[in-house]
């Protein structure tokens, strides 16, 4: 793994562990677009890294399954895992912040754009 991928993965982990605080979304909203326009994953690579990195408990038995097709980036998922964790805290104090209106303006918006960037990619 490259410096700039190591990089890249840490901003991708850092920015889901900060929505999922701040916004209450699974991390697969954020981390398997980013995969997919950053780091040219295909849609399987991208969902079982995903998976990967969130195994214990969420996923478990479905990310042993891409695993085993090989569609997996364990160093990935690893690196983007450690910084989603730190990602969290921070999340959460900001939207312990947040007028809850705000919050879920914030969240609507936010879908938004993700459903109609997905769409037309």
């Amino acid at each position: 793994m490259t410096p700039l991928f190591a990089a890249g993965y840490m901003l991708v982990g850092l920015s889901a562990g900060v929505a999922s605080g701040l916004l209450g979304i699974g991390g697969a909203i954020l981390i398997i677009p980013a995969l997919i326009y950053f780091f040219g994953f295909d849609q399987k690579l991208a969902q079982g890294t995903t998976l990967m990195l969130m195994v214990p408990p969420i996923g478990l038995m479905a990310a042993l399954e891409y695993y085993k097709q090989g569609n997996t980036n364990i160093k990935a998922a690893a690196v983007i895992a450690l910084f989603f964790f730190i990602g969290g805290l921070f999340g959460a104090k900001l939207a312990l912040r947040l007028d809850p209106l705000i919050l879920r303006r914030i969240f609507a918006v936010f879908l938004m754009i993700v459903s109609i960037r997905m769409f037309l990619k």
